[in-house]
């Protein structure tokens, strides 16, 4: 048998007790979601007169591409954060590791049935107004799904709960962007609406992450560090995410400077990561080590931002010239 390690055995109690005294905290904001969370249908977001069979057991007609309109890139949005939410039992099995009873467990399950809704609402509308290959879509699904999702090794309950309150908030501004350039009202508004929830999600994991830095401020910055060094979306393991992530991020659905001046940045403030006072040497060592890694950020954010518009410019050009 190995031996055992302390130090992780230490750690171990620690975020025991710490997730204990985050309990009232959940239990709080547990109430405070149901008090503004709003109910609504998917159903009531789909334009269902659009829709007819598909080839196959009904007879119907096989998906061309000439039916997707919708931009390109919006379409490779949308699949993206379908994807990304189809995966939903990996990440609900991940949370609910840390407890599955009292307000952390109904939460889990709240949040799990509201994020179902979302992969719902956006294959219904996906496949109603026929702006993909279904099949594709399906084999991508399976094969995402197939993968499984996995935290990060050595990452806390801590750590989970201030990853999702960056990635919701991440998540929100994608989904709104993305119905920006669908240029399809009926999209925009599906978008908007799922947006909201995910912002009331951010605020709830925000929320506990701010307590955190209350009772244990020394592990709080340095989870925050982790957090915002280390982030990439969940939806990182989808086959091609590099390429698409690109085409995202030209088309301004979401970019670096996003994350750096509409992500992490409100979220630090809320936080008052860089004013708190009562650090000891560890948490000062992650506040530094964040603001250095902020500066870099924010340095390829606008590095990407200059290139970005030479590509721009570059694929006006031979638009142009095929038109011409």
């Amino acid at each position: 048998m190995p031996p055992i390690d302390r130090s992780d055995r230490a750690a171990a109690r620690v975020e025991h007790s710490l997730l204990a005294e985050l309990q009232p905290v959940v239990e709080e904001n547990l109430h405070r979601h149901h008090g503004v969370a709003k109910e609504w249908f998917p159903h009531e977001y789909i334009p269902w007169s659009e829709g007819r069979d598909f080839e196959g057991p009904l007879g119907g007609a096989a998906w061309e591409p000439r039916e997707a309109t919708l931009p390109e890139v919006a379409r490779t949005s949308l699949i993206v954060n379908l994807l990304t939410e189809d995966n939903l039992p990996g990440y609900h099995f991940a949370v609910a590791e840390f407890g599955r009873g009292g307000a952390w467990g109904t939460w889990v399950n709240r949040w799990t049935a509201e994020e179902a809704r979302h992969g719902t609402a956006l294959r219904d509308y996906l496949l109603v107004t026929r702006a993909v290959d279904p099949r594709a879509l399906e084999r991508a699904r399976m094969a995402h799904m197939e993968a499984g999702y996995d935290r990060p090794d050595g990452f806390s309950a801590v750590h989970a709960i201030a990853y999702a309150a960056f990635q919701e908030l991440a998540t929100r501004i994608s989904h709104r962007n993305t119905g920006h350039v669908s240029t399809d009202p009926v999209c925009d508004a599906l978008l908007a609406r799922i947006a909201a929830d995910e912002n009331l999600h951010m605020v709830f994991y925000r929320n506990l992450v701010e307590a955190t830095f209350e009772l244990a401020p020394d592990t709080a910055m340095e989870v925050v560090r982790d957090v915002v060094t280390g982030f990439e979306m969940p939806g990182s393991t989808i086959k091609d995410f590099g390429r698409k992530s690109a085409e995202i991020a030209i088309a301004g659905i979401y970019d670096l400077r996003l994350h750096h001046d509409n992500v992490v940045m409100p979220i630090l403030r809320k936080l008052r990561v860089f004013e708190r006072d009562g650090l000891g040497p560890a948490g000062e060592a992650a506040r530094e080590e964040l603001a250095a890694f902020l500066a870099k950020l924010d340095a390829q954010a606008t590095s990407f931002t200059d290139r970005r518009e030479g590509i721009r410019a570059s694929r006006a050009k031979r638009a142009a010239a095929m038109a011409s």
